[in-house]
């Protein structure tokens, strides 16, 4: 038994070391789009698809599809619903989700790398009441992102954003900030701040604390990584006191032509 257990975890660290990896670790050899929920300047490279799949609470699952057709330019697809995984009826979606962005500039060594795109997947049940996603969509947004050399890498975020799921009577612009930091070549952890100043009427989801994020990262194959989500750490959903929402993150990505 020992013997049996000892050999698969050689294969599996071979594995690791042998296949290029994924996004998370400092070996990574593609770039973060998102953190959790918060956009990133990272984009899909030229040639590359990306696959993205989520599961979450309320039996919620997404997929979500990108393409790099130029150099810092990318455009996807993504559709998903409730009580998909579970029994019962599936509650899909409405519409399915488009995604595009551009980098603007490239990171240098004084000035961080800055993108801007539109994303309309919302994440979460659909409230059709409100006729919004329980995690708003970012909606139109400008991102920022900076690395620095920390025991491996260590990475600032930040993102603007205009949401157009607007029928709760919030429209305010919003703001999130977040960062990455990586542990050894495979593994990052993740961890972002939404301040949701689009979600803290008296008709939205949220109180006005902010929504607080966390996730691991682990790069476990040729562009293929995995992950945990911890959502809503501050409780600041009205309807649902419970602290962290679990949530299963599988993304991979492969060069298409």
């Amino acid at each position: 038994m020992k013997k049996s257990i000892l050999t698969i975890s050689l294969l599996l660290t071979s594995a690791i070391n042998i296949f290029p990896q994924g996004t998370s670790g400092s070996s990574a050899k593609y770039e973060y789009r998102y953190l959790i929920d918060m956009p990133t300047t990272g984009v899909i490279g030229r040639g590359f698809s990306g696959i993205t799949m989520e599961a979450m609470p309320y039996g919620v699952f997404i997929t979500k599809i990108e393409l790099g057709v130029f150099d810092g330019v990318s455009f996807g697809l993504s559709y998903g619903g409730g009580n998909v995984i579970g029994t019962g009826k599936i509650n899909w979606y409405k519409l399915p989700g488009i995604n595009f962005r551009v980098r603007i500039i490239e990171e240098s060594i004084v000035l961080p790398a800055i993108a801007a795109g539109f994303e309309s997947q919302g994440k979460g049940y659909f409230d059709k009441a409100l006729n919004r996603y329980e995690i708003k969509s970012p909606g139109f947004f400008v991102a920022a992102s900076k690395n620095f050399d920390l025991l491996g890498y260590f990475s600032v975020h930040g993102a603007l954003n205009y949401s157009l799921e607007r029928d709760d009577n919030d429209k305010d612009l919003n703001l999130a900030f977040g960062f990455e930091k990586t542990l050894g070549e495979i593994f990052s952890i993740l961890g972002e701040y939404d301040i949701a100043f689009n979600d803290n009427t008296l008709t939205s989801i949220g109180k006005g604390n902010g929504y607080m994020n966390f996730g691991i990262r682990c790069a476990i194959g040729d562009g293929l990584t995995i992950g945990l989500n911890l959502r809503d750490m501050l409780k600041n959903k009205k309807i649902d006191q419970n602290i962290a929402d679990r949530g299963l993150f599988v993304e991979f990505i492969k060069g298409v032509f």
